[in-house]
């Protein structure tokens, strides 16, 4: 193996120049301008300007020279020795590490100016003796064949709600052959529940399932965790695709052209939805429920331009089952004397009239779901863990406010206390609270205004009589707002109902009535 170290002149786009056009151009260079001159000689302007300043006939010039440059080749004597040996052991460096390298051992050498010479001789010399490369085969894609599915990060187009970011993901499946497509969010991360719902969401909007699904080694369907987990996960995945007569299969880990399909739909999905973004001139939504219905829409309209092949595509696919099947995980939890469970490291509240209870509890990607025996009991937010090992809470004031009335101190050092808060004006009127009065009087206050909002049900109108006293340097007087909120002191307003006579309806009846 040789690394082939060329003359100047076989990289050249041209022929290089012979010493007669030489001549000629020096001839007519004494009566013509110098671009006449060499179109006259056969070479370009530059060339000629070269020529002028080196006035050699082209085979006076003995030195290999680097492509493209006028300098001496300066791997005219390391190629062999040092560069060749380097990619025969380690075929996947790259160029500029191998330069680096010899820039270090050869420092009189001015060797950086020749970094393309160098990148051009290495591809070279893979292509004649380098490794095989893998070789991507194109594949025929018949109608109501396979579906796919993956999730795709969205952090990068900065959504957020009420101002808040949202770190979710999308949920993607496609139809291969006619490119139909179904996306949802998911607000956490690749698991079995997020993947069960929404391939079963996709398939019911289509009304049809294809014969294969496939993954790109999902680990909600083909998880590398500990051995029973793995077992159990993946038999809820072949289950799931049992039930809808679907072959479960999935590409090789970390070769993500074979599922190439859906991964270019990925790309074109968050473009479609950052140019939305744009055009609609705000990423931020008031809810959750508002972008899921700008996503759902913008799908909609894409969806719109296939019609046609997803009406070839649709006599080929299967039936749906009657009913859907299970999306989501199902697990026990007891609600302590704390007022609630920890679930997967995050912390929920409870109505108190359930501690000590047993509850079944389905976890789905965005909520849980109680139940007290065979009956649904309450619906909560699902919560997320904390970054760096931190647990999560999800906690709402009305399962505990009865309680921190009777012992509102315990408000001050409670754990899950800034979570406690429903509206950002209660944290702000709590902050100013705590600046300006003792510790006892504040808890006090503050558990007297949660509970006028829950007792009375005021806490979006509680919300800006607060936020009015503090923009007005105030605090909250607690007994001014329990008159002006309290819900049994407002007077009922008269209402007089007057009742039609009986005669009314016989004139109907016997249509004696004017129309």
């Amino acid at each position: 193996m040789d690394l082939h170290l060329p003359r100047r002149g076989s990289w050249m786009p041209g022929k290089p120049i012979t010493d007669q056009q030489a001549r000629l151009y020096m001839r007519l260079n004494k009566t013509h301008r110098r671009e006449t001159a060499a179109a006259m000689s056969g070479f370009s302007a530059s060339t000629a300007s070269r020529l002028q300043k080196d006035p050699r006939l082209p085979s006076e010039r003995k030195a290999q020279r680097c492509h493209g440059g006028g300098r001496a080749d300066p791997f005219v004597d390391i190629g062999e020795s040092e560069v060749v040996p380097k990619l025969e052991k380690a075929p996947a460096l790259r160029p500029v590490t191998i330069l680096n390298d010899l820039c270090l051992r050869y420092p009189e050498r001015e060797l950086m100016p020749a970094r393309r010479t160098l990148v051009r001789r290495v591809r070279e010399w893979k292509a004649s003796h380098g490794p095989q490369q893998e070789v991507i085969f194109r594949q025929n894609h018949p109608p109501g064949r396979q579906g796919m599915s993956d999730f795709t990060d969205c952090r990068s187009l900065g959504v957020t709600i009420a101002g808040g970011p949202l770190a979710h993901r999308l949920y993607h499946f496609v139809l291969v052959y006619c490119s139909w497509e179904h996306v949802e969010v998911v607000l956490g991360g690749e698991s079995f529940t997020a993947l069960a719902s929404g391939l079963q969401n996709a398939l019911w909007s289509l009304g049809a399932s294809p014969l294969e699904h496939r993954s790109d080694s999902l680990s909600a369907a083909f998880t590398n965790r500990a051995e029973e987990t793995q077992e159990d996960l993946t038999r809820r995945y072949e289950a799931l695709c049992a039930h809808y007569q679907m072959t479960p299969t999935r590409n090789n880990r970390g070769v993500a052209h074979e599922n190439g399909s859906v991964e270019s739909h990925n790309g074109h999905l968050k473009d479609r939805i950052e140019q939305a973004l744009l055009l609609r001139g705000s990423a931020d939504f008031t809810t959750l429920d508002d972008y899921r219905r700008f996503v759902a829409e913008q799908i909609s309209r894409s969806n719109a331009l296939r019609r046609q092949e997803l009406t070839v595509e649709m006599p080929h696919l299967r039936a749906l089952p009657q009913r859907k099947t299970t999306d989501y995980d199902d697990t026990v939890v007891v609600v302590t004397s704390s007022g609630g469970f920890t679930l997967r490291r995050v912390f929920y509240t409870a109505p108190s009239t359930y501690i000590g209870h047993r509850l079944r509890v389905r976890l789905y990607d965005d909520r849980l779901e109680c139940y007290l025996g065979a009956s649904h009991a309450f619906t909560l937010p699902r919560g997320r863990p904390g970054g760096k090992g931190q647990g999560g809470h999800v906690v709402d004031y009305r399962h505990v406010i009865h309680s921190l009335r009777r012992k509102p101190q315990a408000f001050a050092n409670l754990v899950y206390r800034d979570q406690l808060f429903p509206r950002a004006a209660y944290a702000r009127t709590w902050q100013a609270m705590s600046e300006a009065l003792d510790q006892r009087a504040a808890c006090r206050t503050m558990v007297g205004l949660l509970w006028l909002a829950h007792s009375n049900a005021c806490e979006a109108e509680l919300a800006p009589a607060l936020e009015g006293s503090l923009d007005a340097r105030q605090l909250p007087d607690l007994a001014a707002l329990q008159t002006r909120f309290d819900v049994a002191a407002n007077e009922v307003p008269g209402i007089i109902v007057v009742l039609p006579i009986a005669a009314a309806y016989d004139q109907l009846l016997t249509g004696g009535m004017t129309q």
